[in-house]
């Protein structure tokens, strides 16, 4: 591993800790206080720390996740700061943030079982269908976390 992908792994999991933290406690991300101050700032470091990352030769889909990343994050931090889509803005907000914690699974998840432990790792391709399998079920549990999410900004009439 780079030096870069030693900095960009360790902010990574960073900003993955402080978005489960900020789930957890508050059950948003909100760039509103401390926790998801650190979990935006992190998740814009690591997308930028991994466009320097080339160990699959060249651009790959990691770096288009990073853009798709960083777009979701801006529009998601417009909803909540600037007021975009109106009424709608605070379920733009919560749901934007929270499919950008997911973004962070997909290669986190590629990453680590395609190389660990070292010299055997746990699965082999990219292309696995254990490895599909695994991001799928935590997609599935992102949908599930999100439609929590919605249904109580409905309940509350935060998204009206």
């Amino acid at each position: 591993m780079s030096t870069l992908g030693i900095i960009h792994t360790i902010i990574g999991v960073i900003a993955v800790i402080a978005g489960i933290i900020a789930l957890v406690r508050d059950h948003r991300i909100t760039s509103k206080n401390a926790t998801g101050q650190v979990y935006l700032w992190t998740t814009v470091l690591t997308c930028l720390t991994g466009f320097g990352i080339f160990h699959q030769g060249g651009f790959n889909v990691a770096h288009v996740l990073g853009i798709i990343t960083l777009v979701v994050l801006g529009i998601a931090w417009m909803a909540e700061n600037k007021g975009w889509f109106g009424g709608k803005a605070k379920m733009v907000e919560t749901l934007g943030y929270t499919l950008t914690l997911f973004f962070h699974f997909v290669p986190g998840i590629t990453e680590t079982s395609t190389r660990l432990p070292v010299g055997a790792p746990f699965i082999t391709s990219r292309e696995s269908p254990v490895l599909q399998g695994i991001i799928g079920t935590v997609f599935l549990i992102f949908i599930v976390i999100m439609v929590v999410q919605a249904l109580a900004l409905r309940k509350s009439g935060r998204s009206a």
